[in-house]
């Protein structure tokens, strides 16, 4: 959580919280003037995850509660499913990027325990992969990117958690000049 706020709270007023239930983006309002990305139990994988969606978001959804997408609890039908997993790709990829640069494990999630969907999990999970092998050939997104290298700083470099977010602030700055030359 301090990672994530080191790097994006000045720059994006957002911040990373502990929630108790079901994962939520909330954006500022009356009540909270900061934008809210909110992870379950406190689960490292749901703040990856919940981050890894933010990252993908565009200034427009990120006004909105969840980004105004749907989302259909466990339950779903085929074409349902289908559907929350055409959406899912992209997000889990990243994830599974995060949780690269962290050591982590990481796991895909076709969250439909109790639907009456087939699912084909080893499927999901290479077009997951393949998105993945994608990021690292094209690049991530401009955000994306600032984290994993300032998780990558902290976990895999063993840097403090200060030189972890100058890293991230660093690659967001360079995107900042290379966007504005």
């Amino acid at each position: 959580m301090a990672l994530f706020d080191g790097v994006f709270f000045e720059r994006y007023q957002t911040r990373l919280v502990k929630g108790d239930e079901e994962p939520l983006y909330r954006p500022a309002d009356d009540k909270t003037p900061y934008h809210q990305i909110i992870f379950a139990h406190g689960f490292f994988a749901s703040a990856l995850h919940e981050i890894s969606h933010w990252c993908i978001a565009g200034a427009e959804r990120r006004q909105k509660e969840d980004y105004g997408y749907w989302y259909l609890p466990d339950g779903r039908d085929a074409e349902q499913q289908r559907a929350f997993e055409q959406s899912e790709v992209a997000p889990q990829a990243l994830e599974s990027l995060f949780a690269e640069a962290c050591r982590r494990e990481f796991h895909v999630s076709v969250d439909n325990l109790g639907g009456d969907a087939a699912v084909d999990r080893e499927a999901f999970a290479e077009k997951v992969s393949q998105r993945a092998a994608r990021y690292k050939e094209e690049g991530l997104p401009v955000r994306a990117n600032a984290f994993a290298c300032a998780l990558a700083r902290y976990y895999r470099h063993q840097g403090t958690l200060t030189e972890a977010v100058a890293h991230g602030h660093a690659v967001l700055d360079q995107a900042d000049s290379m966007a504005s030359a």
